[in-house]
């Protein structure tokens, strides 16, 4: 695509715009804002977005790289400082803002090239601008580990001085007019004692550069003089005022033709990765049942909206939020989905809650076909900070569009404080080398308290967008990979083995033990990590884990990660585990409870051993695995006021009548249960691991 580079004159944009140039998009302009001629700060500006220290020598851009500069003053401040910006004609960003329209109507451009490393103050005002434009923004330096890009930049020929500094450790009589070459292991020594950012993302050091492969000229410094800001005598701050420059020809090199480091989206699946399964991870034929009294009818089990009580800590699931669709009626499927979505809203008003309070909305759908048509009412329902959302296709009755059901959060301000904290939202639009971007109506992953409510993670290779290609070993790693990072990006210590429940969705019954065997190596990868010798039982500290076979994902992935994860210490969560035999059949129950007692997670699998030829009553199943739940329920630490909100029943499609296990489990439910009863939600599958029949996975917070 037609991008256009903002550009500070640092190494971070001058290195994003040959990554740019790599991915096979052509820079067609030049974009740069500097101080107003009127403040008085002529040389740098006290500003959260830009830097503007070096801004003098910018001009000189245009004619090293031979394209069009375009320079804007910028006459605002940072007004709207939150971590989600709107709209406010007096700040800063509305100079972006239009500065980069100005552009877009001249140049044509599609894209936008940012240099953003770690701030996500600036990355989501970028981002915001560009949406207001139609414009993607490109950030292939987001989140990249900085000792690895620094080295990277280096070994690419960037050339860039250290114009200012601003840390302990760094002195503007010994480093300022420095070289990345020259500075690297310094800043690495100043990273491994003080913690000091290796790129300069925490303010620690500014830089300016002088060439890079992409310049046809390069820029020579022929005087400058060193400005000091403030004389601190731990962390002085000072400046490169330069006082000539001029343009050299580069001499026998080729400008314009680089080679840049092999993607780091890129995965090698090794022979190493594969695990033999274990026989209960085969796939099993189906066994033909009959359950006695049992009328195989096509009644719609979808038709009945159901939600839980509200929690004492605000949280509060809805179920059943159905679109009915059929052709011949004359309705067309995005009415359909309108009149669901208005449904939704409708019994989320009456509970005292807004569209904008969901946090988390799983979306099953009859035809994977129809996202497209489903996507363009979902995504007019949400505003800036969508829900995180799980999709798949699975075997909904004839006539149903598409099936809902979503957790949501108010906050009650009479409560603790304890129990109000801050919503926290992650919606990553630039495309880099770190996760898949949100390109769609939804969020990679929500923050409420300790708890982590990610998207569905499928293995798309972020620089493209497009399905990483090697089949399923490959798509399970690198999906479970963009797991990873965005819970990391969300809390930086957070990693697998703090996820208290995950679901994963397969289309084929072999990719079960693949997914399971992925799943082991990584928590056992994070037990390394940890380095504890208490880390005996995966399960005991990591999240419960359900494998189920659907008949279709998005972009025809073969695997789909989902997980909630909890910012606790893993070692001292709550973990049992209970079994109940019974002829024919057995029940496995699994309870985790988090460290801080602020939510669980509980499993249930019903499997059948050996099934008779005679007929089996489903009552008894039914009531002694609802009868177990309660148990699990009532195992909740005295401090834990965590509710059940969401009780998710994954059944084999040809094993059981939908509406009859509704029925039995719900009446079940509210037998044992009470006020208590959770939001009922059954997902009719392809298949289970082993033997099993139906799994359930609850949700208490």
């Amino acid at each position: 695509m037609r991008v256009v580079a903002l550009i500070s004159g640092g190494k971070d944009s001058c290195y994003n715009m040959m990554q740019c140039v790599a991915a096979g998009h052509q820079i067609v302009a030049l974009a740069n804002l500097r101080p107003a001629e009127n403040t008085g700060q002529t040389d740098e500006l006290d500003s959260y977005m830009y830097q503007t220290v070096g801004h003098h020598a910018i001009d000189l851009y245009a004619d090293a790289l031979d394209l069009p500069l375009y320079r804007g003053f910028i006459k605002g401040t940072s007004v709207n400082t939150g971590r989600v910006y709107t709209t406010c004609q007096e700040d800063e960003v509305e100079d972006l803002y239009h500065l980069m329209k100005l552009v877009k109507d001249k140049e044509g451009v599609e894209g936008v090239s940012v240099g953003a490393i770690l701030s996500d103050y600036q990355r989501v005002r970028v981002e915001d601008v560009c949406r207001r434009l139609n414009l993607q923004p490109l950030a292939y330096l987001w989140r990249r580990n900085q000792a690895i890009l620094l080295k990277e930049m280096i070994s690419s020929n960037v050339q860039a001085i250290i114009i200012k500094v601003a840390a302990f450790g760094l002195d503007p009589d010994k480093h300022l007019g420095k070289t990345l070459d020259q500075m690297e292991p310094y800043l690495l020594e100043l990273s491994e004692k003080y913690g000091v950012h290796v790129c300069g993302e925490g303010g620690e050091y500014e830089t300016f550069t002088l060439d890079c492969p992409l310049f046809k000229k390069k820029i020579v410094v022929d005087a400058a003089k060193v400005v000091v800001h403030s004389a601190d005598a731990f962390a002085p701050v000072a400046y490169l005022r330069f006082l000539k420059l001029n343009l050299e020809n580069k001499q026998g090199e080729s400008s314009g033709t680089f080679t840049v480091n092999s993607c780091s989206c890129e995965v090698s699946c090794h022979d190493d990765d594969i695990f033999p399964s274990s026989e209960e991870d085969e796939p099993q034929k189906n066994i033909p049942v009959i359950w006695k009294s049992l009328k195989h009818n096509s009644l719609d089990f979808t038709k009945m909206f159901g939600s839980s009580g509200k929690s004492l800590s605000g949280y509060q699931w809805f179920s059943g939020i159905t679109a009915h669709f059929l052709p011949s009626k004359g309705k067309n499927a995005q009415e359909a989905a309108r009149e669901a979505f208005s449904s939704l809203q409708a019994n989320m008003t009456s509970e005292g809650l807004k569209l904008k309070d969901i946090i988390l909305v799983h979306l099953y759908m009859k035809n994977m076909k129809d996202f497209n048509v489903i996507n363009s009412v979902y995504v007019t329902e949400f505003d800036l900070c969508p829900p995180a959302r799980v999709c798949v296709e699975t075997l909904l009755p004839d006539g149903v569009l598409f099936c809902i059901d979503c957790l949501a959060h108010k906050y009650d301000v009479a409560t603790d404080d304890v129990l109000r904290a801050e919503k926290l939202v992650m919606h990553v639009q630039s495309i880099s080398h770190w996760a898949p971007a949100s390109i769609g109506p939804y969020s990679q992953s929500i923050k409420v308290g300790d708890v982590l409510y990610c998207a569905g993670q499928i293995a798309l290779v972020p620089c493209t967008m497009q399905l990483v290609r090697g089949g399923i070993w490959t798509e399970a790693i690198v999906s479970l990979r963009h797991v990873e990072r965005v819970l990391q990006a969300m809390s930086q210590k957070t990693a697998l083995h703090h996820v208290i429940t995950a679901s994963c969705y397969v289309t084929d019954s072999k990719h079960i033990p693949i997914a399971r065997s992925i799943w082991q190596k990584k928590l056992r990868a994070c037990k390394k990590v940890e380095d504890s010798e208490t880390y005996h039982d995966v399960t005991a500290v990591c999240g419960l884990l359900a494998v189920v076979v659907i008949s279709h994902l998005p972009r025809d992935a073969a695997i789909e990660w989902h997980v909630v994860a909890v910012v606790d210490d893993p070692l001292q969560r709550k973990h049992f585990a209970m079994k109940m035999l019974s002829e024919g059949f057995q029940i496995e129950c699994e309870f985790v409870e988090s460290s801080s007692a602020s939510c669980a997670s509980i499993s249930v699998r019903l499997s059948l051993i050996s099934p008779s030829t005679s007929q089996l009553h489903l009552d008894g199943p039914l009531h002694d695995l609802v009868a177990m739940f309660r148990q699990a329920v009532e195992k909740l630490s005295e401090d834990c006021s965590a509710s059940p909100l969401s009780f998710r029943a994954f059944f084999k499609e040809d094993v059981f009548d939908a509406e009859t296990l509704q029925t039995g489990l719900q009446e079940y439910l509210e037998k044992y249960l009470g006020k208590k009863t959770p939001a009922l939600i059954l997902v009719p599958v392809v298949d289970l691991p082993g033997k099993e029949v139906i799994h359930i996975t609850c949700w208490l917070s």
